[in-house]
């Protein structure tokens, strides 16, 4: 499974654990050159997978509108 790959089948919050997991070692400077660029290189790409992810939610949300009555519906694409 390729790394790509890998970060695609990821939840947000297992996204997000991993990149808080890249930070903090990132933060503590202990990583060789090359392996601190691979890090941030996969940070970069689970960055961009949350943004989606939540960029997905976030359409989800705006999609159901309440009704007169209190009661939810999804917005019609009129």
């Amino acid at each position: 499974m390729t790394a790509k790959t890998d970060i695609s089948a990821l939840s947000f919050e297992d996204a997000l654990a991993a990149l808080e997991s890249i930070v903090r070692g990132l933060e503590s400077g202990q990583q060789k050159l090359e392996d601190a660029i691979s890090a941030y290189e996969r940070g970069a790409a689970l960055k961009k997978h949350c943004e989606a992810k939540l960029a997905e939610a976030e359409a989800r949300v705006q999609a159901i509108v309440a009704r007169a009555d209190g009661t939810l519906a999804l917005k019609s694409e009129d």
